[in-house]
């Protein structure tokens, strides 16, 4: 009877130890023991108080007031267990529409081929604050990849509310985000999709393809940071998720066995016959090529190039058409592309600031599949007298246009079984992948298609950054001249001639 006279701190206990079990869950989940030691305890002092005072809670539903509160209470438990439910359902099978102008939110094909890909977990810790540029677009991608598969589980760590965990990843700034999965850890630095997939496909794998540049004639460093360097582009690749590395063929009695993609970048000097040969039995082996030659060079690699039936074009390329608004006649802003796996749905201009052409002999490399993957247009030429300033076609001495500065080769027959198949690119022009020219919008996807072509890296090839909705407006010289006339002579001088008309009116009353 002693316990019937002090029934409700019993049930105020349950109900408040309850609640402390819930609160303690949501500020340190991790700590199991004292919230089950919490709920345990409200469960034995809820069970108790239904016991002791079963009688009178017996007595109490008989009555009249007891029926009417029961059934409120019945309908707000219903309510609440629609809630329950609703909640669970849309966490479980949510559906999402995504009305950004140019489908932000919506990931690529490719990205949802890779996520379908993995074939095991990986973990995504992102260092940024609520204050920080990129947290709320990293917060928006990783709920649709998260969506998306669920082998992706990722958490938001602020640096400033736990260094200790930002200090054990060597995290020195915000907004970065870093992927592990087994031995392999990869981070990123923007939230755009290309760099996340990358990022995944990297970290899911245990190899990496690898790219190997020539060196030894003058060729474009990897590790030059001036304008004419290579050191950028080893970041773009790097990024991609490839392993750089260099050879000297005047000292290595071949390419490497483990080369996915040899590249000559700009060489300047001859390349030895030794080295040609070595070449030439790579590619016959499957081995893939990309070779970038810019005019007027040394490199004296035209018989090598004459294996696969290809000759480097004398002159320099002028385009008085698609060419770069208020630079040089050279400067070109080739917009013609040839329906190619690269060049599919590439709708960037490729800058190639002083290129040269490439000719297809069919005789000579009857084996191979030609296709040139980006023209000049009709009003363009092959300049052969360069000495001097550009102005006009000669028809005796320079080669009229359109011409192809851009081509890709593959045998014609299948190779045999297990035997890897070879592939070229040749581009008549290095400097669009250097670091003056690489962050052009068409250069790098140009550049890292072509890479991911050869390396049959299929997943992104066509993956590039979305266009942003604001896309600025690259004039070419015809366009350029209608804006002149339009805004510095047209306007002005209607806007005149109104004044003059209302002038001359008001005069006259």
């Amino acid at each position: 009877m002693e316990m019937n006279r002090h029934p409700m701190p019993v049930g105020a206990v349950g109900a408040g130890l309850a609640a402390a079990g819930l609160i303690a869950y949501s500020l340190v989940p991790e700590k199991l023991w004292l919230v089950t030691l919490l709920e345990g305890a409200a469960l034995a002092c809820l069970i108790w108080f239904l016991v002791t005072h079963f009688d009178r809670l017996k007595k109490l539903s008989a009555q009249r007031s007891t029926r009417m509160g029961a059934n409120s209470a019945l309908m707000v438990a219903l309510f609440v267990a629609i809630l329950a439910i609703v909640n669970f359902l849309t966490a479980r099978h949510s559906v999402r529409w995504d009305f950004s102008e140019n489908q932000n939110y919506t990931l690529a094909p490719e990205t949802h081929r890779v996520l379908r890909g993995l074939t095991r977990d990986v973990a995504v810790t992102v260092f940024t604050r609520e204050k920080d540029p990129g947290y709320q677009a990293y917060k928006e991608r990783f709920d649709s990849y998260r969506q998306a598969s669920p082998k992706l589980s990722v958490q938001f760590i602020d640096p400033e509310r736990q260094p200790k965990v930002a200090q054990n990843y060597g995290i020195t700034r915000t907004d970065i985000a870093i992927f592990e999965s087994g031995p392999q850890s990869v981070r990123i630095t923007s939230p755009a999709e290309v760099e996340i997939t990358g990022a995944l496909l990297r970290v899911s794998r245990d190899s990496k393809k690898r790219l190997v540049f020539l060196e030894g004639h003058g060729e474009r460093s990897l590790e030059d940071k001036d304008r004419g360097g290579l050191a950028m582009t080893k970041e773009v690749l790097q990024k991609q998720g490839y392993d750089i590395g260099t050879v000297t063929l005047l000292r290595e009695s071949a390419v490497p066995e483990n080369t996915d993609v040899l590249i000559i970048a700009g060489p300047r000097r001859a390349v030895t016959q030794e080295e040609k040969e070595r070449i030439r039995t790579y590619v016959d082996k499957g081995g893939h090529l990309m070779v970038l030659v810019d005019p007027d060079t040394q490199a004296d690699v035209d018989d090598l190039l004459g294996t696969w039936g290809l000759e480097l074009g004398r002159g320099v390329l002028v385009d008085l058409q698609d060419r770069l608004a208020q630079g040089d006649l050279t400067a070109l802003l080739v917009r013609t592309f040839t329906d190619h796996e690269i060049t599919h749905e590439l709708t960037a201009a490729v800058l190639f600031p002083l290129a040269r052409h490439l000719i297809f002999h069919e005789d000579k490399g009857k084996d191979w599949d030609y296709v040139p993957l980006a023209r000049t247009s009709p009003r363009s030429w092959a300049e052969t007298d360069i000495k001097g300033r550009v102005v006009s076609y000669n028809e005796k001495e320079d080669i009229q246009g359109p011409l192809a500065l851009a081509a890709a080769l593959t045998p014609k027959q299948a190779s045999e079984e297990g035997k890897p198949r070879p592939a070229l690119i040749i581009v008549g022009n290095s400097a669009f992948a250097s670091n003056g020219f690489i962050n052009f919008p068409g250069n790098s996807d140009f550049f890292q298609r072509s890479i991911g072509w050869l390396t049959e890296e299929r997943d992104l090839i066509s993956l590039t950054p979305k266009d942003p909705a604001v896309r600025p407006f690259v004039p070419n010289p015809l366009q350029e001249r209608i804006l002149l006339y339009v805004q510095v002579i047209f306007l002005p001088a209607m806007t005149f001639l109104s004044g003059l008309l209302v002038w001359r009116k008001r005069r006259r009353l």
